[in-house]
């Protein structure tokens, strides 16, 4: 295995670390970590490291001096920072004495876990004849691309990235399309890339979903045209040769800077509607409108508050959902020259944003839920059973919050813990294990246990370590391990913390 050093002044930073990645499937270890530069660079004289993750701002040494001196002593060394300050100097520096990427705390676990994978790939190769290399280059756009689209990053630093990594974003016009294929998109994005790479002011990244995002900057005039979109149709139809599923939702066009954040969302909201048009090459946003009922009552738009039905499901609330379709429908229904198509579409239109409302809430996906609801609203033929469908899906949805709620998952969890908490444990292996995210994973333990999963697991272990410390005549590394913790220092740390003295300390007092 690859192993892997850890500097941060922050103790939370490290122990989450140590807990939401499993290290192992990536070929990693943790051999060490510290609290300044300087802690660092002196363990990092005797220990072999592959991979340091390193925060900027600490005290005695910062990250960059670290960096550049731990080069001296492991010339290889890969290198990921960790910030709290979206500084572009600090980046410049960093790209200057090599890194794989630089990332903003709070970590992003995808993002992290993306750079790793591409680390340990680039270590596998032993291709290191550039400190800032291709692979650079994409991890740093799609970090700061995606931050542009979320409105995450001032116009300043965002001009001054594009300018370093080659960006032609100038417009004045933008659109954004996003594609996703099932399986590995590694092929989809070179051949995309290829095809695309005729057109002028066209940008490819990968957001944190994983999808490919196509970002156009169009010259004066294209609002009026669909020319962005004739290019998505064309190379939906370029791809369809490498039979794969592909989706690909456009966005709007309309003028920089705003018009690209927006883009960006109508084109992901664009996706969820492949659950009602499975068989089409592309979905445009804009026109979704007049797939829902063209020159109807409802031409601009549905009068849904959709504010509304969100706070009520993260409030549980089904009667609540259940008052707000009978209303808003018997509202819809009212309107002059309303449609029976009309009150389908709105219902439909319901169901999508129930769906991306639960997603959102959960981080996972229900989609046979709501392939289902979908595929009866689509076939009822009266009004009565229209709502009747509505509200048993509000229904359904609650009871999937309440079930994690009651955390049935969390209570397997603990047991599991009970029983295996000397292996190597992390939200990352448990929510794989138990078929749940591992950021709503840790939401949930944390609300069922009033602690986070590192908080638990470390007072777990030394509770075990206090009681072997008292009953058995086992050295105190011994003990160590036997309880889960295979870096002595570590678990010395983690003792105090709980005990107030050292394991040394609390066995000469039994």
């Amino acid at each position: 295995m690859y192993k892997v050093f850890i500097v941060d002044d922050e103790p939370f930073i490290i122990e989450g670390l140590y807990d939401i990645v499993d290290w192992p499937q990536f070929g990693l270890e943790i051999v060490g970590h510290a609290e300044n530069g300087q802690q660092a660079l002196d363990a990092l004289g005797s220990t072999p490291v592959d991979v340091l993750i390193t925060d900027i701002s600490m005290p005695v040494m910062n990250g960059l001096t670290l960096i550049s001196e731990a080069r001296k002593l492991h010339r290889e060394l890969k290198v990921i920072i960790l910030s709290g300050f979206n500084e572009f100097d600090y980046l410049k520096e960093g790209m200057k004495l090599g890194i794989e990427n630089y990332l903003l705390k709070p970590i992003n676990l995808e993002e992290l876990e993306s750079t790793l994978r591409n680390t340990v790939q680039k270590l596998d190769s032993l291709q290191s004849d550039g400190l800032y290399d291709a692979y650079d280059v994409q991890i740093l756009k799609d970090n700061t691309l995606y931050r542009w689209l979320n409105g995450q990053i001032a116009a300043a630093e965002f001009e001054e990235r594009a300018e370093l990594l080659g960006l032609n974003l100038h417009g004045p016009c933008a659109a954004v399309a996003v594609l996703r294929t099932d399986g590995n998109s590694a092929e989809i994005f070179e051949r995309t890339e290829r095809y695309l790479k005729e057109q002028r002011g066209i940008t490819l990244f990968r957001d944190v979903d994983g999808d490919i995002v196509i970002v156009g900057s169009l010259p004066k005039g294209a609002v009026e045209k669909r020319t962005f979109a004739e290019w998505m149709e064309h190379l939906s139809l370029e791809l369809s040769v490498m039979n794969r599923t592909i989706q690909i939702g456009v966005g709007s066009v309309g003028r920089l800077p705003e018009a690209a954040s927006l883009s960006y969302k109508e084109a992901k909201r664009a996706l969820e509607y492949y659950l009602i048009y499975p068989d089409r090459r592309t979905i445009e946003y804009k026109l979704l409108e007049g797939d829902h009922g063209g020159n109807s009552a409802l031409e601009s738009g549905y009068p849904l508050a959709w504010d509304d039905y969100a706070k009520l499901i993260l409030a549980k609330d089904k009667e609540g959902l259940k008052e707000c379709i009978c209303r808003d429908f018997e509202q819809l229904k009212q309107l002059e020259g309303v449609r029976p198509e009309d009150l389908q579409n709105a219902a439909l239109e319901l169901v999508v944003r129930f769906k991306m409302e639960l997603q959102h809430i959960k981080y996972t996906e229900e989609t046979d839920l709501f392939k289902k609801a979908l595929q009866r609203v689509q076939r009822c033929e009266t009004y009565q059973g229209l709502i009747e469908i509505l509200e048993g899906l509000a229904e359904e949805t609650v009871c999937s919050l309440l079930q994690d709620a009651k955390n049935p998952v969390v209570h397997q969890v603990l047991t599991y813990i009970d029983t295996h908490y000397a292996d190597e444990l992390s939200l990352k292996t448990l929510g794989a294990q138990y078929h749940i995210h591992p950021v709503y994973l840790g939401q949930l333990f944390h609300k069922e246990t009033g602690v986070s999963f590192a908080e638990y697991i470390n007072k777990y272990r030394i509770d075990k370590a206090k009681q072997q410390l008292k009953n058995t005549n086992l050295k105190v590394h011994e003990i160590a391990r036997n309880v889960g913790y295979w870096e002595i220092g570590y678990f010395y740390k983690q003792f105090r913390k709980y005990v107030g003295i050292s394991p040394t300390d609390f066995k000469a007092l039994h």
